[in-house]
């Protein structure tokens, strides 16, 4: 037996393979008090997906945060998340604004990640 594929099914595989690339700036800073607003970019075409927002402390497992869908927050804060925290979205951006910065929270490393299929929140 022999299969063929015609080139509107190699389209179609190739599509089915794509999926979102996040990117984060390397660095932000804010002093003790302040508000530092994180943000998380979508590739293009994935504007409709959300991400979910860890935090990282030294020597510590990661820990959610929460989830941000293209209409801002997506259900509850992770466990223990103060409401210093909040979510927000702006097209292909993702954003973790956290305001009156304490020292647990500077020392931390924030991450954003998807799940491809996240689509529609």
């Amino acid at each position: 037996m022999e299969w063929t594929i015609d080139e509107k099914q190699k389209a179609r595989v190739k599509c089915s393979l794509s999926q979102p690339v996040l990117t984060q700036p390397p660095s932000a800073s804010a002093s003790l008090g302040q508000t530092v607003k994180l943000t998380c970019t979508l590739s293009s075409g994935y504007s409709g997906y959300y991400v979910d927002w860890y935090q990282q402390s030294p020597g510590k497992s990661p820990r959610f945060v929460m989830q941000v869908g293209s209409s801002g927050m997506v259900g509850s804060k992770g466990e223990g998340i103060p409401d210093r925290f909040s979510g927000s979205s702006s097209g292909l951006h993702r954003y973790l604004t956290i305001q009156n910065i304490q020292e647990q929270d500077e020392s931390a490393d924030y991450y954003c990640t998807t799940v491809h299929g996240s689509g529609s929140s």
